[in-house]
């Protein structure tokens, strides 16, 4: 229905207008003016300042942003050629627009100013997500080339490295790669089958791929344009393993042959990405220096002693890939930006598109006035904001953590912690919404020149590299579970089980008993114990209550089943796989509530004004969708009746007509740049 081609908008029923029945309010125009719902309610609409807004999300790095929506602006072309040209022509012309950013300063923003760099953390976190409004394969590239094999050897190197290597690399003149993942383990590095053996004679690391599955694979810069690979290998010393070390491996010429001992093979085709030369990396028997281990926490002396300040060999590893937290921050941020775009090209189809006759005899319908199509894309719009700010607590965290700020080592597990999770959800949120906002423009949605088509393909591994988000929200639930102790981490996963469940089982049921989490609710709001019924829904203190009680109450049932499980004599690993369910819902829950607490916070910072009315809507809006989207577990546990739930629903609604006449100045806030919205069948 709709049109000739059969690809069509199906915002309601594919019936005439006249047809609909009257009990479809879903599919129905909202019928009262704007005037007449502000009238009753006492609302006002907001006038958006967008500049002001836009300065508000672009924050301290606001120039740091512009540089980079310039140079997008000025290979924009990239969008339309990708379409046409070979994968090889792909990947040349990513590598070209690269090496032409690089030049203006905007990748090396992270990097020590005596090599030529920024010496800015925070600035080189915006840019990249920013730069994640243009081509992603881009994204990637930069990603690969300045934050993995750039940030390995900027924080697992000396200063030998850093002089050897950095001053090239932040040009683009040596590329790089990050060979760290294998066929046969992705997640579990711990495990890694790449071997680098020290030959004391020569005093050289000896590199074997020991077996078929020990093979580097999904390595970005690996099958084109890397002439040197971090590799991450069991380091052996005298006849024993000291664990995961990294090593500055050469793997290619100036001219792009491949080196004795090295061979590369292409990962071919992907879903997404193709400008980007993702490879696999076999090494028989390739001999490096003792010079090429990154020795900032461990060393070997030229007589193969094995010398590393931090003894336990568990804290070891996860102190050297603590120092790589960056790449995961980027990655959740470059998300969250490929989910404005998509939204922001939506809404403003939306804001476009009419169809049927639904209110009037003369016009149709604007898309955007429909309610079930607001209820589509305006909490999405709400949750973007939401983890906006949430992204940029984490990336805050970030920069005073590398920049030295903040030293302690409850601080960086925080950091670690953090940045999984938003990570997780940023990334989720940007499948979500692409998906959504695809089918709300329809078959017009499925037009590669719309845009639709490279977002999906190219985040869709966004939830899987950098960390699978499963395996994230797991490590951000031990976290919790174990308040951060600095023991956890000299801890294998069946020690980690053992020491929740011995130690920190207690702990946590005692801190989040739920009498005494009500009690400490109740101190939040008035009401005694109906604090839950009582208080209004648009009272960030009621959104935030639900949300602490739902994160603590689940976090003491994965402690007490932990618990029971170990009481019980079952096997610890066994015990852990059972309640792996409860442990990621906990987990979630838990972020959700730091990214609300972002949002809020932000909300209330803000001075009074039209921008602040209109953030608070939002905020609203994304706070009472979460409680919606999880609300038979708060029914389940007593916190929301069936009346109150169905008012939650209608507020929400309610909250919807409000933006809705919002929206254009909302995504317009984000600033993408119109040759980034692309979309000329959309938009044009």
């Amino acid at each position: 229905m709709g049109n000739v081609e059969g690809m069509s908008t199906e915002t309601v029923p594919p019936t005439a207008a006249e047809d609909l029945p009257s009990t479809a309010p879903a599919a129905t125009p909202q019928q009262d003016t704007d005037a007449e719902v502000e009238e009753r309610s006492g609302y006002r609409r907001p006038a958006i300042d967008v500049p002001a807004l836009t300065a508000l999300l672009d924050g301290k790095y606001a120039e740091v942003r512009n540089l980079v929506r310039t140079n997008l602006a000025e290979y924009a072309g990239i969008l339309t050629d990708a379409e046409e040209m070979t994968r090889d022509e792909f990947r040349e012309r990513v590598k070209d627009v690269v090496v032409e950013m690089a030049s203006t300063g905007q990748t090396g923003m992270g990097f020590p100013e005596e090599y030529g760099g920024g010496g800015d953390i925070g600035a080189s976190v915006a840019a990249f997500e920013t730069l994640a409004y243009g081509d992603l394969s881009v994204l990637v590239k930069v990603g690969v080339q300045f934050g993995l094999f750039g940030g390995a050897i900027l924080q697992l190197g000396s200063k030998e490295h850093h002089d050897a290597y950095l001053a090239d690399l932040i040009t683009g003149k040596l590329m790089g790669c990050f060979a760290m993942t294998e066929s046969g383990h992705g997640s579990n590095v711990q495990a890694l089958g790449t071997v680098a053996t020290y030959d004391v004679a020569t005093q050289e690391f000896v590199v074997t791929t020991t077996r078929e599955d020990a093979r580097k694979d999904y390595i970005g810069n690996a099958a084109k344009h890397a002439e040197i690979a971090v590799v991450f290998a069991q380091l052996e010393v005298a006849g024993k393993s000291e664990g995961v070390h990294a090593f500055v491996v050469p793997i290619r010429d100036r001219d792009g042959g491949t080196l004795p001992g090295v061979r590369i093979e292409d990962d071919g085709l992907k879903m997404g990405l193709n400008g980007v030369d993702n490879g696999r990396i076999w090494f028989d028997g390739v001999r490096i220096p003792r010079t090429a281990l990154l020795n900032r926490f461990a060393d070997v002396t030229p007589s193969g002693v094995y010398e590393s300040e931090i003894e336990n060999p568990n804290r070891r590893f996860f102190t050297m890939l603590g120092t790589l937290v960056q790449g995961r921050v980027c990655v959740g941020g470059g998300g969250i930006n490929a989910a404005k775009v998509a939204i922001a090209i939506a809404v403003k189809y939306a804001l476009k598109r009419r169809q049927f006759e639904a209110t009037s005899e003369d016009e149709e319908e604007l898309l955007l006035d429909y309610g079930l199509h607001q209820r589509r894309l305006l909490p999405l719009l709400a949750d973007t904001y939401a983890l906006h700010f949430a992204q940029e607590v984490v990336a805050g965290q970030l920069h005073d953590v590398t920049s030295g700020i903040e030293t302690s080592e409850h601080a960086k597990r925080e950091l670690e912690s953090r940045a999984a999770g938003t990570k997780a959800l940023g990334t989720w949120h940007a499948t979500r919404t692409i998906q959504e906002c695809r089918e709300a423009c329809g078959g017009a949605g499925y037009l590669a020149e719309n845009r639709f088509a490279a977002l999906k393909a190219d985040t869709d591994v966004f939830t899987t590299f950098e960390g699978d988000n499963h395996v994230l929200l797991q490590l951000v639930a031990k976290g919790l579970l174990t308040d951060y102790a600095s023991d956890f981490e000299d801890l294998d996963q069946l020690g980690t089980v053992r020491f929740v469940t011995n130690l920190a089982v207690e702990t946590v049921i005692e801190k989040t008993a739920v009498h005494k989490l009500l009690e400490r609710v109740k101190d939040l709001l008035p009401g005694g114990d109906q604090w839950d019924q009582e208080a209004g829904l648009l009272d960030s203190d009621y959104q935030l209550a639900m949300l602490r009680f739902r994160e603590e109450h689940m976090l003491s049932g994965v402690a007490r089943r932990l618990k029971r499980g170990i009481d019980q004599k079952m096997n610890p690993g066994e015990v852990f796989s059972r309640v792996q369910d409860h442990v990621i819902a906990a987990a979630r829950a838990h972020v959700e509530r730091l990214v609300l607490e972002a949002f809020v916070a932000k909300v209330e910072a803000l001075p009074d004004g039209e921008n602040k009315i209109a953030l608070r809507l939002l905020c609203d809006l994304h706070a009472l969708g979460v409680i919606e989207s999880d609300r038979a577990w708060f029914m389940e546990h007593g916190r929301l009746s069936v009346a109150r739930s169905k008012a939650i629903s209608r507020e929400i609604g309610s909250l919807c007509r409000k933006v809705r006449p919002l929206a254009d100045d909302l995504v317009d806030a984000f600033a993408v740049p119109p040759e980034m919205l692309r979309s000329p069948s959309l938009l044009g």
